[in-house]
């Protein structure tokens, strides 16, 4: 089974590249809540152990992922403390872990299955590594480039090592096509839920009372600017492999011009209700 290794460190990052000129205010608030979800990985970590709780080759693997994206974490934070000092990491992850919870003590996975529970994963990965990439595209600053870039190749490596235990859980478990669909489609709409949404709020507006759709908003219309065609046509790839769909199909086609449709039309219903 695929396992984790770590292929590289804060000090492999040129720190000493950075300019602030380049920095785009959008980027570097999202950037700020990612630092907040990315450090957050060890607690969601004990939730998969426990739901994995007879599978040790699982949890160790799932042990090693949380230390890559809490490395994550760390990086993106010490680049927004670049782009202001006065950015309190530690303060703001602990307002988001006041604000923003999941129950850990659970035995059984909220998707209904090990399986199901692996999709949702994917899905996630998926979303994170397009997004990075989207942002690495998008950035002009050099260091956050770099960044990004180091993200992006870790969330794809967490895909596949997911994916391949995915592959061993659909054959005991049996879980339909269509079941797998539904899940992956219902963890993409989980992405506009309470996690971004009070990642974005603790880091950039702890000042203010917590509206959940107005931060959500926020943070999606930033989120969803940089995305091109080409971001996702890859993520639909990625979704296709893990509903066990066939890529290169008409249906996948479809699919990917649904999705571009879909996140266009998004982007500009959010810009119109913040206009």
């Amino acid at each position: 089974m695929a396992t984790l290794s770590k292929h590289w460190t804060p000090d492999d990052i040129p720190w000493q590249k950075f300019d602030a000129s380049k920095v785009d205010g959008d980027i570097e608030k999202i950037i700020r809540a990612a630092s907040l979800v990315e450090a957050n990985a060890d607690h969601y970590t004990r939730y998969l152990c426990n739901v994995f709780q007879n599978d040790p080759e699982f949890c160790e693997a799932s042990l090693e992922w949380a230390l890559e994206e809490v490395q994550h974490g760390t990086v993106l934070a010490r680049w927004a403390n670049m782009v202001d000092p006065a950015f309190d990491f530690d303060d703001a992850f602990k307002r988001f872990k006041d604000g923003y919870n999941i129950d850990t003590e659970v035995e059984k996975s909220v998707r209904g299955s090990r399986s199901g529970e692996l999709i949702a994963r994917c899905m996630v990965e998926t979303g994170t590594s397009s997004y990075y990439t989207a942002l690495g595209d998008a950035t002009e600053e050099p260091v956050l480039k770099v960044i990004c870039a180091r993200i992006a190749a870790d969330e794809l490596r967490h895909y596949k090592l997911f994916y391949d235990y995915l592959k061993r859980y659909i054959e005991t478990e049996n879980l339909s096509r269509l079941r797998r669909i539904s899940i992956a489609l219902g963890r993409i709409v989980e992405t506009e839920d309470d996690e971004l949404a009070y990642a974005y709020y603790a880091a950039n507006a702890p000042g203010q009372p917590y509206e959940r759709k107005m931060f959500s908003r926020e943070y999606s219309r930033r989120a969803y600017s940089f995305y091109t065609t080409q971001h996702l046509d890859r993520a639909v790839g990625m979704i296709f492999k893990a509903c066990g769909l066939k890529p290169q199909t008409g249906v996948f086609r479809m699919a990917q011009k649904a999705a571009w449709f879909v996140m266009s039309n998004r982007t500009r219903q959010l810009n119109k209700i913040a206009a």
